[in-house]
């Protein structure tokens, strides 16, 4: 059962995450990467139920607002529990301005508007969502980026995207820690879906020599969450199911 959306049939291949029946739940499913999530969901006989929650929808959330994240989780808990949690949620652009390219353009609210949406919001909204998981073999997947790889850093700039994303991966690897000493089956993943063709960028899609469709970036990364086998702390890894350093 999907409540959002139309459902498409997509072309790109992509087999059950599970091998049994499961619920998911999409969060952030407005977005183009969030929408082809719970579309994809939709169209896996394994997915007994979809729930989504958008900040489109009523009751909606914000990310700035803990309550907000408190209640919505509570909502989620009556169709609950998931065997898997997608956080689609994120900003590039904040307050109309765009990644950063200089030391001589950083702002003090700018920056800080970032952590709040990229990595103090998700963050809390793991910690009221977590406990909606399914006992055993479950996910809790969050977009990520890679360039919050500090290891793969090599250009500079993006100050505050990068930042964010950097500080989101420790939240995502800490939090990893803790839940597994509750459920060692739980995964905690940081996915960088790779550049797809949406709103977000396409103000940068002109130096993007491929962009991916949505629905094929869910694909991949679908793909590669089930290859995935249970470690200690979090994964870090994009759409191909390539491993990002840290």
């Amino acid at each position: 059962m999907l409540r959002y959306g139309l459902i498409m049939n997509t072309p790109f291949e992509q087999s059950s995450i599970f091998d049994t029946y499961y619920r998911a739940l999409v969060i952030g499913a407005s977005g183009a990467i969030g929408n082809a999530f719970a579309n994809a969901f939709a169209n896996d006989p394994n997915c007994s139920h979809v729930e989504v929650v958008s900040r489109t929808l009523n009751p909606g959330f914000d990310l700035q607002n803990e309550h907000s994240l408190q209640e919505r989780a509570e909502i989620c808990r009556l169709t609950g529990p998931y065997q898997i949690i997608i956080d689609a949620t994120g900003a590039l652009i904040i307050d109309e301005v765009g990644p950063e390219k200089s030391l001589a353009s950083l702002r003090q609210d700018t920056l800080t508007r970032n952590f709040e949406v990229n990595a103090v919001g998700p963050i809390l909204m793991l910690r009221y969502f977590a406990p909606l998981l399914a006992a055993g073999p479950s996910m809790y997947a969050k977009l990520s980026a890679r360039v919050g790889s500090i290891s793969d850093n090599k250009k500079g700039g993006w100050y505050g995207y990068r930042a964010s994303k950097a500080a989101l991966n420790m939240f995502l690897q800490t939090a990893a820690i803790e839940l597994q000493r509750k459920n060692p089956e739980l995964q905690v993943i940081a996915l960088q879906p790779g550049t797809v063709r949406s709103a977000l960028s396409q103000p940068f899609a002109a130096s993007v020599p491929r962009l991916l469709e949505p629905g094929e970036s869910v694909a991949g990364m679908l793909n590669a969450l089930k290859a995935l086998k249970p470690k200690s702390g979090a994964h870090y890894l994009d759409y191909s199911g390539e491993k990002i350093d840290w």
